[in-house]
């Protein structure tokens, strides 16, 4: 079940992803350098400016997370 799911966010994430080995995507998409802040009652993630695979990962949150579709 690992391995489909692991499947399935490397092929939402892009075209790299998709193609890449499990611990290739366990490297870059699992194991997260953020930091967890709480306020208000409300989880904020942190990660880094720098972090190269970032836009991957927001992606792949944003896909999962968005808005249901009209």
């Amino acid at each position: 079940m690992t391995y489909n799911l692991l499947r399935a966010a490397g092929a939402l994430t892009s075209t790299f992803h998709a193609k890449a080995t499990t611990a290739t995507l366990r490297a870059h998409l699992v194991h997260i350098p953020a930091r967890i802040a709480r306020s208000a009652r409300r989880i904020t993630l942190h990660l880094p400016h720098n972090w190269p695979w970032q836009h991957a990962w927001t992606h792949l949150f944003d896909t999962v997370h968005g808005p249901p579709p009209a």
